[in-house]
């Protein structure tokens, strides 16, 4: 079969394949609690991932990244053009911690019921894992060749900001990638329903920074009874709570406005620029993210300190999760320092960039076919991340990257509550979409 022929049909095999593997990935409880000797089961995903990949005909690469049981696993499908850039598929196969206690569904069930795939991961990522493991192997399978070569890649850590994922390979593994201009991977592509069935596809091109920061003041330790002016506690509690409380400057982005200015289009609700908050509030669960796109923000999340009751110690800290705009880093930084005082020590635990493209080219072009083929008068817009992908680690190769896991989702269900949340899941009905989609979509990109 010819990279065309037959493009967008024929998929229902890689349909219930991508169900089948999502469930699947699900079961596999890869668990990242951000402490390397308490990670789980991402070898034993890679190894699945592989297996699969293996079985019809690719050559995978495995890797462990810097540390052993950090799995990662590659495959190469050769394109028609060697000429031309090629393009990343990339995904995590970590999940973050899940309390069953907490849910309807076992979270490490992999439950297909009423209508969803029930799990931690469902929508982050291992839906978006199952539908590319699934097309991959529809195009190894079938024979078809894509324009251009195509790199899979199912990644380790990306929960706890790549260190033994993305951000290694970048690093110690960067022939992997060669050749790769573009990318694409998650949180990007999921359809809102706008009005009258009217659909949306929001397509990211943008995240914020992640600086997570260790706050540190000093004092003199003494009894807990007596008068006492240099406490490490106060000082450091006084400064977390004006940091937290503190409002930084609005800032529009070319991302965040292009989005705003094409829902006014598709909405007729005013994009006010003197209430640019107000507008986005109407917006919906979405708003949540695109909420946190219009400024930096800082929130305090941890606070150790002391051991015994009376006893004051000298030393106090805190974790703060800063989220930085493109552009604005070295202002986030003049504005915390003034925020913080003199008394305040401050370092950097993760530090990765804003990443930022434009929302535009052919393979912009080819992400609206792919999606108006299967949803026609679909609109896709592009929109800022307020969190972070792998997609920083790769952006520092100069890969263009984009969020484009294609889901047409249920007008009511409230999908940004399901990232990292009880009773995640996704539907089955969404996976076979999606699957349709990244088929058209990679055979003629």
């Amino acid at each position: 079969m010819s990279e065309q022929t037959g493009a967008g049909q024929d998929t229902a095999a890689a349909e219930a394949e991508a169900v089948r593997f999502t469930s699947e990935l699900i079961r596999i409880d890869t668990t990242n609690t951000g402490d390397p000797s308490t990670v789980v089961g991402e070898r034993a995903a890679a190894e699945y991932v592989a297996e699969q990949l293996a079985e019809v005909g690719y050559e995978t690469t495995y890797v462990e990244s810097g540390a052993k049981g950090r799995g990662n696993v590659f495959a190469r499908l050769e394109g028609a053009d060697p000429s031309r850039g090629a393009l990343l598929v990339h995904g995590h196969l970590d999940v973050v911690p899940a309390d069953p206690a907490e849910w309807s569904v076992h979270p490490f069930s992999g439950a297909v019921q009423d209508g969803y795939v029930w799990g931690r991961g469902a929508v982050d990522m291992k839906d978006m894992l199952g539908m590319t493991l699934a097309t991959a192997r529809r195009l190894k399978r079938d024979g078809i060749v894509p324009q251009r070569d195509i790199i899979f890649a199912f990644l380790a850590d990306e929960e706890a900001g790549g260190e033994y994922g993305a951000g290694w390979l970048v690093e110690h593994r960067p022939e992997i990638f060669e050749g790769a201009t573009e990318a694409i991977s998650e949180v990007g592509g999921f359809s809102m329903t706008v009005k009258d069935g009217v659909r949306a596809y929001l397509i990211e091109t943008a995240e914020k920074g992640i600086a997570w920061m260790r706050l540190r003041a000093r004092g003199r330790a003494g009894h807990g009874s007596m008068v006492h002016d240099d406490n490490a506690i106060t000082k450091l509690t006084a400064a977390v709570a004006r940091l937290g409380q503190h409002r930084f400057p609005l800032v529009v982005n070319d991302s965040v406005r292009g989005f705003l200015e094409t829902m006014t289009e598709l909405t007729g609700v005013a994009f006010d620029e003197d209430d640019i908050e107000g507008t986005i509030a109407k917006l919906g669960s979405i708003a949540r993210i695109v909420g946190a796109t219009i400024r930096d923000t800082a929130n305090p999340t941890m606070l150790t300190a002391g051991y015994k009751a009376n006893v004051i110690p000298s030393v106090a800290e805190a974790v703060v999760d800063c989220r930085v705009l493109p552009g604005r880093e070295a202002a986030f930084e003049r504005e915390l320092d003034e925020l913080l005082g003199p008394d305040i020590e401050r370092e950097w635990v993760t530090h990765l960039p804003a990443v930022e493209t434009t929302f535009d080219g052919p393979i912009v072009d080819h992400m609206h076919a792919a999606i108006t083929a299967e949803d026609p008068g679909a609109h896709t817009i592009p929109y800022m991340l307020s969190a972070g992908t792998d997609s920083k680690s790769f952006a520092s190769l100069g890969i263009r990257c984009f969020g484009f896991a294609p889901l047409r989702l249920p007008a009511d269900l409230d999908f940004t509550a399901l990232f990292h949340g009880v009773d995640e899941r996704v539907p089955v009905d969404a996976l076979e979409f999606g699957t349709r989609v990244l088929d058209r979509f990679l055979r003629t990109c």
